[in-house]
C-alpha cells in the first residue's frame, strides 16, 4: 500500500502487478498538422544549441496546467509512453508540450552533451507562455534534464519516466543527486529496468511496474493513469467528471 504523509510530503513506493500490455489500451493523441491552432509540429524553436521543434496538444477546454516532456537519448516525443501519457490527460485540462532536442531535430542519434541539452530544453521552456502551473517532464536521458533544470525554472513539479538510476551494470555510477528535493517528483520505473529504479527522495511519489522494462511497454496504461493520479492529485488536472466525455 502506498503511504501519505502530510504537509504537502509523498513518499509512496507502490510494486504493482500488471498484465502484459498494461490495464487497457489508451487511444493514441490526434494527429495535428501545422495549420490546426489547437496543436501540432510548430516552427523550430531558437536556442542556443542549434532549433528545438515542439509539438503542442491543447484541451478542448481550459487549460489547468503545463507539462512539458522530453524524449530518451535515442529516441522521439513519439515514444509509446509519452504518447501515451499525453493522450490520458489532455482531455482533463493539460496542456502538453512535447521537446525535440536540437540534435534529434538535426538527424543525429548520439546525444549531445548534458550541458547543451540543459541549456536547448531551458531556451525552449522560456520561450512558452504557461496559463497555469509549469510541470516539467520525460523520459530517460529527458526525465534528468527536467530534473535538473527544475529550480532553474521554477517549476512546480516534475514527471520522470523510466529515470536512468545508473548505467546498465554499472549500479555504483548513481545519479539520484539529479533528482530535486524541494518539488513534488513523480517517479514512473520497470521492475526489470536495466538502468535501475531510485531510492525515493525528498517529495517523490515512487511507483514500480512489474514486468516492465526501460521502454515501459508492458505497462503503458498503468504509467499513464499514474501520472494523470498525480496531476490531479496536485490539482493540476481536472477531476474525472470535469475531464472531455
Amino acid at each position: 500500500m502506498a503511504e501519505s504523509h502530510r504537509g504537502g510530503r509523498r513518499t509512496d513506493v507502490v510494486h504493482e502487478r500488471t498484465r502484459p500490455g498494461g490495464t487497457g489500451r489508451l487511444p493514441p493523441p490526434g494527429e495535428l498538422t501545422p495549420e490546426e491552432p489547437a496543436g501540432g509540429l510548430l516552427p523550430d524553436v531558437p536556442t542556443r544549441r542549434g532549433p528545438a521543434r515542439v509539438r503542442i496538444d491543447s484541451p478542448a477546454g481550459e487549460s489547468r496546467s503545463l507539462l512539458v516532456l522530453g524524449h530518451g537519448a535515442g529516441g522521439d516525443v513519439d515514444a509509446p509512453d509519452l504518447e501515451a501519457v499525453t493522450a490520458a490527460i489532455v482531455p482533463f485540462g493539460v496542456t502538453v508540450v512535447r521537446v525535440t532536442q536540437p540534435y534529434r531535430v538535426a538527424g543525429r542519434r548520439a546525444p549531445a552533451p548534458a550541458t547543451h541539452l540543459d541549456e536547448a530544453w531551458v531556451d525552449v521552456v522560456r520561450s512558452l507562455a504557461p496559463t497555469g502551473p509549469l510541470v516539467l517532464g520525460g523520459r530517460s536521458s529527458g526525465a534528468r534534464v527536467a530534473c535538473r533544470t527544475a529550480a532553474e525554472l521554477g517549476a512546480a513539479g516534475v514527471v520522470a519516466l523510466a529515470f536512468p538510476t545508473h548505467p546498465p551494470g554499472r549500479p555504483e555510477r548513481l545519479r539520484v543527486d539529479e533528482l530535486p528535493l524541494d518539488r513534488p517528483t513523480l517517479v514512473v520505473n520497470g521492475d526489470r529496468d536495466p538502468f535501475g529504479v531510485p531510492p525515493v527522495v525528498g517529495r517523490m511519489t515512487l511507483h514500480v511496474l512489474a514486468g516492465a522494462d526501460h521502454s515501459l511497454k508492458k505497462a503503458i496504461g498503468p504509467a499513464a493513469a499514474h501520472v494523470l493520479d498525480w496531476l490531479r492529485a496536485n490539482d493540476w488536472a481536472a477531476a474525472a467528471n470535469g475531464g472531455a466525455t
